[in-house]
């Protein structure tokens, strides 16, 4: 999440104060150079290859790479005749991708002319990153979206008694929890199997995080016989920064009631209130539930 999205600092709901006049909250953009070797494929050949990539920050909205036009096969594109109107970086032209057969109509974008205040975006292309057929970084493909760089997790041992229930009905209670902290999202709390008090169906949801991985679901068998649809996550191979949580049982808590401690606490609102967003299988969302 970061400094754009969420809670973060340049949001469109920050949590904290500055100690001077930012932005309005949801305005805030800011163009930052990235070391990495970025690559965009598209019906089997590479159509931007640059280590002078830029990665737009932009708030309410996830990372997204530019790239120098003479860092883009230009051969690969035509002009298109879609334009649109951004009130924080002005007028956008675009570029249909055309690779042999395949066609990624308007699949691509720039400002010929941009804003005074965005300036350094002047003719750098951009991709719809799900339109797009892979995207690394350096030789390690990416998915969802790009990786925000003041994005951060962190997770820690915790001997907090922490109780899950719902509607009264006692679902998990354990005193050996992970407890995982991430930019601008409700602390998760995850749990052991053994901890969990209730029988738990298989779903099949899946979710992708750029920065955990793929996700899958439990449906917790409830008291009166219904299922508690897809309200336990856990990640079965999670990238590095989340291996401790490595099979550990999540709930979300916008859907349950936790107490840390014997104190309740209040559901938080987020994107996930009602519960799991998208199929990783089909195309990675860009969601972080934490």
């Amino acid at each position: 999440m970061g400094l754009m999205t969420g809670s973060g600092p340049l949001g469109r709901q920050p949590a904290g104060r500055f100690n001077f006049e930012p932005p309005a909250p949801g305005w805030a953009v800011y163009l930052d150079p990235t070391p990495k070797r970025i690559r965009v494929v598209v019906g089997g050949e590479t159509i931007a290859d640059s280590s002078r990539a830029m990665i737009m920050q932009e708030s309410g909205l996830q990372p997204a790479y530019y790239f120098p036009p003479e860092d883009v096969r230009t051969e690969f594109l035509e002009r298109s005749d879609r334009q649109t109107h951004c009130p924080k970086k002005g007028d956008a032209s675009y570029h249909t991708i055309r690779v042999g057969d395949h066609v990624v109509e308007a699949g691509a974008w720039y400002y010929p002319e941009p804003l005074e205040g965005a300036l350094p975006i002047k003719d750098l292309i951009s991709f719809y990153f799900h339109r797009m057929d892979r995207w690394l970084e350096e030789d390690e493909e990416i998915f969802g979206h790009p990786r925000d760089p003041y994005h951060r997790i962190d997770t820690l041992s915790t001997h907090r008694h922490i109780r899950v229930s719902l509607d009264g009905e006692l679902l998990a209670e354990t005193d050996n929890a992970v407890a995982l902290f991430e930019s601008n999202l409700p602390p998760r709390w995850y749990l052991r199997r053994e901890d969990v008090r209730v029988a738990l169906e298989d779903s099949e949801s899946t979710t992708y995080c750029p920065y955990k991985g793929y996700a899958s679901y439990f449906s917790p068998k409830l008291a009166s016989g219904e299922l508690g649809k897809d309200l336990v996550w856990y990640y079965p191979d999670p990238l590095l920064d989340a291996t401790r949580v490595a099979n550990l049982l999540c709930f979300f808590n916008e859907r349950v009631d936790i107490e840390l401690d014997g104190v309740m606490q209040e559901r938080p609102e987020s994107p996930w209130k009602h519960g799991a967003k998208g199929d990783a299988q089909n195309a990675p969302p860009a969601q972080t539930r934490g």
